[in-house]
């Protein structure tokens, strides 16, 4: 009733003073009003509002399904983020975080985690418990290795490893055979193990601007591949049977383009001009040494 409303709106009145941002961000409001109610999803956004802190009204709300913290200032996330079991996407990229509480694991629903553009240096193995997660972004981060754990996520079909401190894909990652997306541009790649060609779903492979000095055979098993990109590495060969990934389309330049991507690698004579006369040209000659 109307009469209730007001009464507990000023019960909320008289209750403990909060911050004076997070007041700001409430204007007077019931935190629940900040919701949104779509078709599918209950939601949060709370984009650039210069947060240091969570706001303690979050953990409230354990209706909320979509929650988007990004691009704040934020550099902790408490332990209380596990009251929000029904988060089915999290979006924290662009903050400060320099680690994450081991009650991400309590996130069983989670499908969509965006952790880009943080300062974490490695990831916590509970995060292995998240068994629905599809999409997976930790890219612009201090990462070296990951938990044996992200073996589990066995639905993940999108990870994004770019701009970190890998010097080796984790083994962690040739186990994880439902992802047609890996990015690892811009790590410190040496190799890319045999054991890629478990991957066998895997569509999008990009490992642009590493130290890769050759490619394994087995990734030529993947025949699923639509883009390859190992641009700006230390390649002087070719295998013979990368005539073997049929779904290339073509030489691409572009890098949103689908197709090989291997411009700017030492390539040995006579593979750039090779190159430079498409991919017919390059597999043809390929085939034939085979």
């Amino acid at each position: 009733s109307k009469s209730e409303r007001r009464r507990s709106a000023g019960l909320l009145r008289k209750g403990p003073k909060l911050p004076a941002w997070e007041d700001a961000l409430l204007s007077g409001k019931e935190p629940r009003a900040l919701l949104k109610r779509g078709l599918r999803y209950v939601s949060l956004s709370l984009i650039m509002k210069g947060m240091t802190s969570t706001p303690d009204f979050l953990w409230g709300l354990p209706e909320v399904q979509k929650l988007n913290l990004s691009r704040n200032q934020l550099v902790a996330i408490p332990p209380s983020l596990g009251k929000l079991d029904r988060l089915v996407v999290l979006n924290l990229g662009g903050n400060r975080l320099k680690g994450l509480p081991k009650e991400i694991g309590l996130l069983r629903n989670l499908k969509v985690l965006f952790l880009n553009m943080n300062c974490l240096t490695e990831v916590p193995a509970e995060l292995g418990l998240c068994r629905k997660l599809e999409v997976l972004s930790l890219s612009h981060n201090g990462i070296s290795q990951l938990p044996l754990s992200f073996t589990d996520l066995t639905h993940l079909k999108k990870l994004n490893l770019s701009n970190n401190r890998l010097v080796q894909i984790p083994l962690c990652v040739y186990a994880l055979r439902s992802l047609d997306f890996l990015h690892l541009g811009s790590n410190r790649l040496e190799n890319i193990a045999e054991s890629i060609q478990y991957l066998v779903n895997l569509q999008i492979f990009i490992a642009e601007n590493n130290i890769l000095r050759n490619l394994p055979r087995s990734l030529c098993s993947l025949t699923t591949l639509e883009l390859l990109n190992v641009d700006y590495n230390a390649l002087q060969s070719l295998p013979e049977e990368l005539y073997l990934l049929r779904r290339l389309p073509r030489i691409a330049w572009n890098p949103m383009d689908k197709g090989l991507h291997v411009a700017h690698n030492p390539l040995a004579r006579p593979l750039p001009q090779l190159v430079e006369g498409g991919l017919d040209v390059l597999f043809n000659y390929l085939r034939e040494r085979k």
